[in-house]
């Protein structure tokens, strides 16, 4: 995420390289309000040799009346430039392309330092995309040049040049380092939604999966002590069923605040004795190991999911009337004989594919021929580390 923000942001590819700078709050760029006052202080050093040389001016003439407004107007420029981070690319190109002609026109036009040049590349490595800053800056720079050198004031001033290149440039590294702390800041934040919602779905998922099966299971054993009150009066029997009604509650109470506080733990043990209580209560035929020592330790939380929520998935919807449960050390298999003919995938089945997903195992449900349907989830077994080569010792001194 950090990786593709720098490069959203950054100097990392072709397209970034063509991208428009990052804007931050309000569009981003210097303070709107502070800036014009700070930019007094920027210019002054151009503004004051260049007012006094036009003050000297023996007459006031239109040539130098335009001078004035090109002198001022690129000085104002300047001080407003950060209200072009607010357009769109179009104004943001015409207005640092127009503070390079006017700074090229006081070179051209004034005896002035190349400094002056300095404010429309500034302006300009901020305003447009890195490569743009190249063509144009580099493109502003060798006029400048040129016009000193038909001028004969290159020899003079070229040293001058140099550095208001090299400054350019130490401008247009400090704007990427700017492009690539805002990746960075926006990286963190997409980091920080997505570990939002990674938990709301976990949280979302656990409860899915504790809730469906507790609930279900209270609902068939409730429902059992009923009919058994109803239908016998067998009232030692349905106080037995209430009783563990009771304890499914408590139980289930505990496991939500252990999910809550991401602390809970699933055993597949103690998912088969309960998927036993429940088949039993819903007088389902159930045929489930007695053990789990053949599954693999690390797969045995995993297929606690699975079994819980394919237990369920029976006692809601199935209608069936056996149901039989395999284990192997890295799959399980949950088949019944119930009325479905199709699959249906719902929030219970897309959980667990997501469970699955994460220790890389598959889960896959298929319709039975006759009803009933087969789920099963498999997970690859670890690939054994190489055994590290033998090393034998050879005797010291050349001893057989």
């Amino acid at each position: 995420m950090a990786e593709s923000a720098s490069h959203q942001f950054g100097l990392g590819n072709r397209e970034t390289w063509w991208a428009d700078p990052p804007r931050g709050r309000n569009g981003g760029g210097p303070d709107k309000m502070r800036w014009p006052i700070l930019s007094v202080l920027f210019t002054l050093p151009y503004l004051i040799p260049v007012t006094k040389s036009l003050l000297a001016e023996d007459r006031v003439t239109p040539g130098v009346v335009a001078l004035w407004a090109l002198v001022y107007g690129y000085a104002v420029a300047y001080a407003f430039f950060p209200q072009a981070f607010d357009r769109g690319r179009p104004v943001r190109f015409a207005y640092g392309a127009g503070m390079l002609v006017m700074g090229l026109g006081l070179v051209a036009a004034t005896s002035a330092n190349p400094f002056v040049l300095l404010y429309g590349t500034a302006a300009m490595v901020f305003l447009v995309p890195p490569a743009w800053v190249v063509i144009l800056d580099g493109a502003a720079l060798a006029l400048a040049a040129g016009i000193m050198l038909l001028a004969g004031r290159f020899g003079d001033n070229y040293g001058d040049l140099i550095t208001v290149a090299s400054v350019t440039l130490a401008m247009f590294f400090m704007s990427s380092l700017i492009r690539a702390v805002r990746g960075l800041e926006l990286a963190n934040k997409e980091i920080a939604t997505l570990a939002v919602a990674n938990e709301r779905e976990r949280l979302a998922r656990d409860l899915h999966d504790l809730l469906g099966h507790s609930l279900t299971t209270i609902t068939v054993k409730a429902g059992l002590a009923r009919r058994v009150l109803e239908s016998a009066g067998d009232i030692p029997r349905a106080v037995e069923e209430i009783r563990e009604v009771e304890s499914l509650t408590r139980s289930a109470l505990s496991d939500v605040r252990a999910t809550v506080s991401a602390n809970r733990q699933v055993s597949l043990s103690a998912e088969l004795v309960g998927a036993r209580a429940a088949l039993r209560a819903a007088e389902i035929d159930a045929d489930l190991p007695h053990a789990v020592d053949n599954v693999r330790p690390e797969f045995q939380p995993t297929f606690g999911y699975v079994l819980r929520e394919a237990v369920t998935n029976v006692l809601r919807h199935s209608g069936a009337k056996r149901v039989k449960v395999k284990l192997g050390d890295t799959w399980l298999e949950i088949e019944d004989d119930g009325t479905a003919t199709e699959v249906v995938p719902g929030n219970g089945l897309r959980g667990l594919t997501e469970r699955l997903a994460a220790v890389g195992g598959t889960l896959r449900a298929s319709a039975r021929p006759g009803g009933g349907l087969l789920v099963r989830a498999e997970i690859p077994q670890p690939e054994p580390r190489a055994a590290a080569t033998a090393v034998r010792a050879e005797p010291a001194g050349g001893l057989a």
